[in-house]
């Protein structure tokens, strides 16, 4: 067994590429690349709601930071939920309600392989009918009004298209490739120590080959006496 078997449990390239996926992909990054969304405003409308499309929303209101839950299967994935707080008015012309809206927005995370060297983090952005609205009205009319008009049913429909086209973004897009090639590179630079040359390594053999020569003195002596 040469000196590197016994320093290291080897592991075959299969193995390798698991147990890389699952250090690499870490509910930490994966929250990190999706909070870069948390804190943006959704200014929706005005929108035409309900039958005649008369009442018209207004809302206003923010993406909260996410949270994030491991998902089993055979590839590393991960469910993701968004918060949104909304804020809204109903214009019905001759009066106005107001709304808060506490929305729940899933996705799904899947890290995958690409050629070549690079870690694809793909996001299923969700149907409308997947995203959880609690609404709560102002007032008993307000409450009544929802029943009619089917706000609820328009703010998921408005809130997942609007991720929908957020998480395609050229940033957001960019920030889901992991380019390991080149992350490979960079580290096989700072491989050799800080400030080292050839002229430095010449420098150390010869130092070592006196030291070697002093401390054998006595045996070279003798082979060259004989």
């Amino acid at each position: 067994m040469s000196d590197a078997e016994a320093e290291h449990d080897f592991i075959s390239y299969e193995e390798f590429g698991v147990q890389f996926f699952l250090r690499a992909v870490t509910e930490a990054r994966i929250l990190g690349g999706v909070n870069t969304l948390a804190g943006q405003p959704i200014n929706v409308g005005p929108m035409g709601v309900g039958p005649g499309k008369i009442a018209k929303v207004t809302a206003r209101g923010a993406i909260g930071e996410a949270t994030a839950t491991p998902l089993p299967g055979d590839t590393v994935s991960y469910r993701v939920v968004l918060p949104v707080n909304l804020t809204f008015d109903v214009n019905l012309q001759l009066d106005a309600h107001r709304f808060h809206a506490d929305l729940e927005v899933p996705l799904t995370l899947v890290a995958r392989a690409a050629s070549p060297l690079k870690v694809i983090i793909d996001v299923v952005p969700p149907l409308p009918n997947q995203v959880t609205v609690k609404l709560r009205a102002e007032g008993i009319r307000a409450s009544m009004l929802n029943k009619v008009v089917g706000v609820d049913t328009e703010l998921q429909r408005f809130v997942a298209k609007y991720v929908k086209r957020e998480v395609t973004k050229p940033a957001v897009a960019a920030a889901r490739v992991i380019d390991v090639a080149r992350a490979m590179d960079g580290a096989w630079t700072n491989v050799a120590p800080k400030g080292s040359s050839k002229s430095a390594v010449t420098e150390d053999l010869e130092t070592a080959l006196e030291q070697e020569i002093l401390e054998n003195q006595d045996l070279i002596e003798g082979l060259t006496s004989e």
